[in-house]
């Protein structure tokens, strides 16, 4: 497949690489990657994204070449004038926000690079592999077939950062021994410290954020036998605590690290709609669950967006259920939490207070 699509990247001069709204670390690790790679080239190369990157990837080497496309001249220039635009860790139109119509206007080849499933049928070439662990990972065998050794210190923190993100640290189903060897590739290549690069990703929290968390801890229910459980974060919770939707980032492993949650949910109230974030375990697969609601993703990791008030989403969601998972069509009641699974709570919360309390 790289056969493909490498011909195509080298014979053109202008690129416009872009991605998915709300970006995390594989989204934005791969376009400045690829983007940095291309330009040693000698290519002409704007990243533009609908959403500013994360508060957690300010550190990230090249971040300060992502732009945020507000309908700007220069921008829709960018655009127009592209040979190429890469889309890259989403296959779905709606999903890439406000560069829709441009990239759609544009007479450019559209290059999809991706892991999702279900791609849409716009693109004129791709190089996509839904069991792939990242976007990243795809980035890579892309740079590596053509020269390995382009791979700079830059690059191989923006596709560790990327691979580690889309893995949850190495710990998914999607992990083999080929991510693996692709780490360490990136690791021996740039010289990397995954101790930094993990802290930076996941260990510097806001107090806004902590307080957020605890209050979303408030919040857990479990249904259907303990199988399903979900959190949830209204406005009005970031309001009091003066959080952001950014800081909701892992919000979601609480619930799945529950024992006996095979499927972990978090609902985010927004201002026009709800957010909603899929996570599940082994064979108990989410996508076309998350699909039902607009959304899509990997099996075990999902999300979607509804236009519909909080209360309102979480019913359907919950309701809808056991039409994509193997839950022998119980009701959805809430289960009574049990002791050990309130003392898990209880610690965490603790915890978090601890933490918020810190100088």
């Amino acid at each position: 497949m790289t056969d493909e699509i490498l011909p195509l990247l080298l014979r053109h001069e202008r690129f416009v690489i872009t991605t998915h709204i709300r970006p995390d670390g594989d989204a934005i690790g791969s376009q400045v990657a690829l983007g940095r790679f291309l330009q040693a080239l000698g290519k002409e190369v704007a990243l533009l994204n609908s959403d500013p990157p994360p508060g957690n990837l300010a550190w990230l080497p090249g971040i300060e070449q992502v732009e945020t496309f507000e309908g700007a001249p220069e921008h829709l220039k960018q655009i127009a004038g592209a040979d190429v635009v890469i889309i890259a860790d989403t296959n779905a139109l709606e999903r890439i926000g406000k560069l829709a119509d441009p990239v759609t206007n544009s007479g450019a080849l559209k290059v999809l690079i991706d892991h999702h499933t279900g791609p849409e049928n716009w693109f004129d070439a791709t190089y996509a592999r839904d069991t792939a662990s990242s976007t990243g990972e795809l980035v890579y065998e892309l740079i590596a077939a053509h020269d390995a050794d382009a791979i700079d210190d830059p690059i191989a923190t923006a596709l560790y950062a990327a691979i580690l993100t889309d893995t949850g640290s190495f710990r998914y189903s999607s992990v083999t021994p080929s991510v693996h060897r692709i780490a360490a590739d990136l690791m021996e290549r740039g010289d990397l410290l995954p101790e930094v690069i993990h802290s930076h990703l996941y260990d510097t929290k806001s107090l806004q954020g902590l307080r957020l968390l605890s209050r979303s801890l408030d919040t857990l229910q479990l249904r259907y036998d303990g199988r399903v459980g979900y959190m949830v974060v209204s406005r009005r919770m970031m309001k009091e605590t003066d959080a952001s939707s950014d800081d909701t980032e892992g919000f979601v492993s609480y619930v799945h690290s529950i024992d006996g949650v095979r499927v972990a949910l978090l609902f985010t109230e927004t201002a026009s709609g709800t957010k909603i974030s899929f996570r599940s375990k082994g064979d108990m697969h989410v996508n076309e669950w998350a699909q039902a609601f607009g959304g899509g993703g990997h099996r075990n990791a999902s999300g979607a967006y509804v236009r519909e008030p909080l209360d309102e989403v979480i019913d359907q969601v919950l309701a809808a259920a056991p039409e994509f998972l193997d839950l022998d069509d119980g009701e959805p009641t809430d289960d009574e939490m049990s002791q050990d699974d309130e003392d898990y709570l209880a610690l965490l919360q603790a915890m978090r207070a601890q933490e918020s309390r810190s100088p």
